[in-house]
């Protein structure tokens, strides 16, 4: 259970998230400053800085925290579990993460997707982490599966699943009117995914039973 002073940061940060969302969605982002969140929040300017470097950091809290529980529960790998089984557990997993710890209520979380669409700056940062972090899977699922998968099959199953997911919800963002919905479009986005990447898990299979060195690319 948290102390006293981790559920005052806490406090503290989830009002600044907060305060940030509400002005960026009065003001929008770019008129928005540093200074207006802070005082929105009731915390000074300096405080604002001992949580987050900058606005683009506050509209991305969550993403390095994810990450590493991703790459932590591809390094998990279960006796005989196939590529695509981890990869299912992996997706089931990030939806329990985002139900339980997410830091925004669905209509928060709809309000930051809208930004990061509409905002060049936003946009920018979204590419960069969305290539870095992709990248950074490909590699774990790659060292999860030495001898199985080679890099070029990682990083076509890593880009193929998160990138099918993230497009099918925010194509459905309209359509999809509660938490519920959303997740059932990226669940299905999974499956159909999944389905075109399971002819990977025969791959894996005959160059064990072939007993084919890892490969590096």
């Amino acid at each position: 259970m948290a102390g006293l002073r981790e559920r005052k940061k806490q406090r503290t940060r989830r009002a600044l998230i907060e305060a940030a969302l509400r002005l960026f969605e009065e003001k929008g982002y770019a008129e928005t400053t540093l200074a207006e969140i802070a005082a929105e929040a009731e915390v000074s300017t300096r405080t604002f800085f001992s949580y987050f470097a900058s606005k683009e950091d506050l509209v991305f809290h969550d993403g390095p925290e994810r990450l590493e529980k991703a790459l932590a529960l591809l390094a998990t790998r279960r006796p005989g579990e196939t590529p695509s089984a981890l990869l299912l557990r992996l997706i089931e997993a990030s939806f329990d993460w985002a139900a339980q710890d997410g830091d925004l209520t669905p209509e928060e979380a709809r309000l930051r997707t809208r930004l990061i669409m509409t905002e060049p700056a936003l946009q920018g940062r979204a590419l960069l982490l969305l290539f870095d972090s992709q990248l950074k899977l490909a590699r774990a699922l790659h060292d999860a599966f030495p001898g199985e998968l080679d890099l070029v099959e990682a990083a076509t199953a890593v880009g193929s699943l998160i990138g099918s997911v993230k497009l099918a919800v925010m194509a459905n963002l309209e359509h999809d009117r509660s938490i519920e919905q959303i997740w059932g479009t990226a669940r299905r986005a999974a499956e159909l995914t999944l389905g075109g990447l399971r002819s990977l898990d025969e791959q894996a299979a005959a160059r064990v039973r072939a007993g084919a060195p890892g490969m590096a690319s």
